[in-house]
């Protein structure tokens, strides 16, 4: 469970991200409470108090209060010696960052905020915190299967059996259709279509050439189906992008 607080004085906004988040963590099979605070003190009240937050939204600019989402920032590294919540600072304008270096953020939002972005910076949080990944879930015969995202290299469909080859080494194996679990759980977790008989994850991708992947680790290339390789090099680089936000 991850514990989220939400901090600003704009109802819209506050609404918005809510709403985003609660989308996100249902995707990736993670679960969250999420807490709305439109002023400062509250929320400063609420981290005296319990000091449970995992990761905060804040507002820079709190109109109603004393302080900011500066202060707050400090008040929670500083007085409360909280050096464990991830903070991400939200705000209108961009030109804080410079400001923000001593809170250690996590990472900087400017609005209107954007689902992907508000997307990457929560891959970014559970990547860092080492917080429960994403789980792959398969079936074989009457009995489920999970795996974790991050440990699957890629999938292979091999006569009508999907094959999940493994960061450790192992193999698992299922009957089932690469293009259906490719659109239900792999494609909003960066992994790549580069042909009817592979699926890739991005996280492992070392080169993207021509007409094939190249593997970190030196494991054989994969092919790109001819009428893919645009998509793939377009959707490789936004990937790419997203992650420099």
């Amino acid at each position: 469970m991850v514990m989220i607080a939400i901090c600003d004085d704009e109802k819209k906004i506050s609404a918005e991200l809510e709403s985003s988040l609660d989308d996100i963590f249902m995707k990736l099979g993670i679960k969250c409470n999420i807490e709305v605070f439109f002023g400062a003190k509250d929320l400063c009240r609420q981290i005296e108090a319990y000091n449970h937050f995992d990761l905060i939204f804040l507002d820079i600019e709190l109109a109603n209060d004393e302080i900011n989402g500066i202060e707050v920032g400090q008040l929670i590294r500083e007085t409360y010696e909280n050096d464990v919540v991830q903070i991400v600072y939200i705000s209108w304008e961009k030109r804080y960052s410079m400001q923000l270096f001593d809170m250690r953020p996590l990472n900087f939002l400017v609005k209107p905020l954007e689902y992907e972005k508000i997307e990457q910076v929560i891959k970014t949080y559970l990547k860092v915190t080492g917080e429960t990944s994403a789980k792959f879930t398969f079936k074989k015969g009457h009995d489920t299967f999970k795996v974790l995202m991050k440990d699957i290299i890629y999938l292979e469909n091999h006569r009508r059996k999907i094959i999940i080859h493994l960061a450790d080494g192992r193999k698992e194996s299922f009957y089932g259709s690469l293009k259906k679990v490719y659109s239900e759980q792999l494609e909003k977790n960066d992994f790549l279509f580069i042909h009817a008989s592979y699926v890739i994850n991005y996280d492992y991708i070392a080169v993207v050439k021509y007409n094939q992947v190249i593997l970190e680790g030196g494991a054989s290339p994969l092919p790109i189906s001819h009428n893919k390789r645009n998509d793939i090099r377009e959707k490789y680089y936004t990937i790419l992008r997203s992650r420099k936000v």
